[in-house]
């Protein structure tokens, strides 16, 4: 008889064991309906007074994401502080579509800064990039996306048949040359509005004044893989292009700026160094050889205008050390506690 009950008391622990697996089970067949609504890609859109683009730029979207992800996917558009009726378009595709999100500038503050908001923003395992204007085709996302599958980190477009007028197809010309020269990574087009990046990468990039341009640069010199496919380009439509004469002397400004934090922010001095002791010897140079002429009776050095030069030479190369190595740490360095963009509201 006792036997007998230590038998059911068995049965009825492994009875109450099974109970409480069931939960267990059934939390594990739900984490694939979970990972099936992970957001595979998120399209950042920066735009600035593109009211009569939307519409149409957004159906098209919405066609070619559909296709490509099967409903995962997100698009983010940042109205950089537009002046017309941008953001009403954008709230009405918001209410028929809650996968278009819009992050509304108070003013404008540049491409830089809605790229850099909207790489923060986007939730994807992968972020595409490209312009409002329809000269960007969307059908390329998953032209870039092949590629990407290849093992690259970015793939950035090459408008290889440009639909621009002569004014700014030859000053991009240019352009490029001189940053495949500098940065050492060979791209046709590095300012092409359509790239495809893994999260990664836009989680490691700082953007900001200018370096929108410069992104493939960056990305290459952090150790990412980079690749560039050619993408079909589109006249522009509508409206005019928001970019003046300023973009090309900011944009050189901005890649002396690239090359120094990127390849000189952790050992300076090779960088500052080398001006500073060109300047310093030169002037040295120059004094010391003044002063053997004073010290041989040859000449005055009140009447030699080269001492001045040379003591100037002397204080430039010092000025090279310190004032300019300094500065740019410092703006590096405070870059994160001073990004402050005044948002309006967020979809």
């Amino acid at each position: 008889m006792e036997k007998k009950n230590n038998i059911n008391k068995s049965t009825d622990k492994s009875k109450q064991e099974r109970k409480h697996q069931q939960p267990v089970k059934h939390q594990k067949q739900a984490n694939p309906q979970k990972k099936n609504d992970e957001i595979l890609i998120s399209v950042v859109i920066p735009l600035y007074n593109e009211e009569e683009s939307i519409p149409e730029l957004a159906l098209s979207l919405e066609k070619e994401l559909q296709e490509l992800t099967h409903g995962r996917y997100e698009v983010i558009f940042v109205d950089d502080g537009s002046t017309d009726g941008s953001l009403e378009y954008i709230k009405q595709i918001h209410r028929r579509n809650k996968r278009f999100r819009c992050i509304s500038f108070r003013r404008n503050y540049g491409k830089s800064a809605a790229l850099s908001v909207g790489f923060e923003e986007a939730r994807g395992k992968f972020v595409a990039t490209m312009d409002a204007d329809l000269q960007d085709d969307p059908a390329e996302i998953k032209n870039l996306a092949k590629k990407l599958k290849e093992g690259y980190d970015l793939v950035t477009g090459w408008k290889q048949n440009r639909k621009d007028p002569i004014s700014k197809t030859i000053p991009s010309k240019f352009f490029n040359f001189v940053t495949s020269l500098v940065s050492g990574i060979k791209l046709h087009d590095f300012n092409c509005g359509l790239k495809l990046y893994r999260k990664a990468v836009t989680d490691s990039l700082q953007v900001y004044g200018e370096m929108h341009r410069y992104l493939p640069a960056l990305a290459h010199w952090e150790g990412f893989r980079v690749a560039e496919i050619p993408v079909v380009h589109h006249a522009r439509r509508y409206g005019k292009s928001k970019f003046g004469l300023s973009r090309f002397v900011n944009g050189f400004l901005d890649l002396l700026t690239v090359v120094f934090i990127t390849r000189f922010m952790k050992r300076p001095m090779h960088f500052f160094g080398l001006f500073g002791t060109i300047f310093t010897i030169i002037g040295f140079a120059i004094n010391l050889y003044l002063s053997v002429e004073w010290f041989l009776g040859n000449t005055y050095l009140s009447n030699r205008p080269l001492s001045n030069f040379g003591i100037a030479l002397i204080i430039v190369g010092v000025q090279f050390f310190s004032v300019g190595l300094l500065g740019e740490m410092i703006v590096k360095q405070n870059y994160e506690k001073t990004k402050n963009y005044s948002i309006k509201e967020k979809l």
